[in-house]
């Protein structure tokens, strides 16, 4: 049985993943695994009393026996976020390196060489003074972080790289994009407001967008976003070669397409609900990140398929707030 490591797994997309995992294993691993949970905050109580899982609550950094008792699969997906870094260096350094860095010398530790999915950003690209980012990152764009955040995100990935090299991990690093819609309410991420011009609007509150309506970024479903995450841990070292970060498939989107999509899939009273009120803070933070992303090695080496279009990814949302019974609270804007 696989042994699999999900760090972070309290949050949105880690808690879609495990569940993901239990229900549908990748044929490669020969059956459903053994996954052990950990987050700094209590995980999913679904996902605790199943009796594949093991959950370990506490901070990254108190993990370090844990990580060298021996996993065949690590899916590295905690973080302190965007909005968080900027406002707290120190949690940042704590979180995202220090973390990361108690992580990989656990599994050096073991010696058992596990594949590792590290979950980056498309953070990792940013606008240097000395060479403009151009219009459309791919991965072989040149990585100028503008943030702590995506400067810790790209350290990461480095130090993937380099784990990877020695013979210690079977590192991969996926730059993942802003992932909508996400449910509940706003967290520390200055990419929040994405989520939350599609989720307050369709559950009957007004949203307040902090940036101009031609404010271009690129955004993933959870499915897509799970779906590549899974599909990067089994791809082959030969077929991946010697490229270990990989830039997942993207909607490349406008805020004013965003809004023209919610209105198609829920109607010109929803869209309402949107305001613009500019946040420099905000609006500066997004101003250096990519307004559109190519995925070269995911969609085309491969097979990931993404994403079809931007109602898509306000349909997926839609149907999991009904599957999962919350339509009269997610979704009584409909009405």
């Amino acid at each position: 049985m696989k042994r699999v490591l999900i760090t972070g797994a309290g949050g949105f997309v880690g808690a879609r993943l495990a569940r993901h995992l239990l229900a549908n294993p990748p044929a490669v691993w020969g059956g459903s695994p053994a996954l052990t949970l950990t987050d700094q905050y209590p995980l999913p109580p679904d996902l605790v009393a199943d009796a594949r899982v093991t959950a370990v609550v506490g901070p990254l950094g108190d993990q370090a026996a844990l990580f060298s008792s021996g996993f065949d699969a690590v899916f590295h997906l905690a973080s302190a976020v965007s909005g968080e870094c900027e406002l707290d260096f120190e949690l940042g350094l704590r979180s995202n390196l220090d973390g990361t860095r108690i992580l990989l010398e656990g599994l050096r530790q073991a010696g058992n060489h596990p594949t590792v999915v590290f979950s980056s950003s498309i953070a990792v690209y940013g606008p240097d003074p000395g060479l403009l980012m151009p219009a459309v990152v791919d991965e072989d764009t040149l990585p100028a972080p503008q943030t702590s955040y995506g400067t810790h995100k790209l350290m990461c990935e480095y130090l993937i790289a380099d784990y990877t090299r020695k013979g210690f991990i079977d590192g991969r690093s996926a730059r993942l994009m802003t992932v909508a819609v996400r449910p509940g309410k706003p967290n520390g991420a200055a990419s929040s407001f994405f989520s939350g011009i599609i989720r307050e609007p369709l559950a009957g509150v007004e949203a307040v967008c902090p940036v101009d309506p031609q404010t271009a970024h690129p955004l993933a479903s959870p499915q897509s976003t799970v779906l590549s995450l899974v599909g990067l841990m089994t791809a082959s070292r030969d077929v991946l070669k010697r490229r270990l970060a990989v830039t997942l498939p993207a909607v490349n989107v406008t805020v004013a397409e965003m809004l023209d999509a919610l209105e198609r899939v829920a109607g010109p009273a929803v869209r309402a609900r949107v305001r613009f009120a500019h946040d420099a803070r905000i609006a500066g933070i997004v101003a250096n990140w990519p307004r559109a992303a190519k995925a070269t090695t995911a969609t085309g080496l491969l097979g990931f398929p993404g994403d079809p279009s931007f109602d898509s990814i306000i349909q997926q949302y839609i149907d999991d707030m009904r599957l999962a019974g919350h339509a009269a609270t997610a979704l009584k804007g409909m009405a």
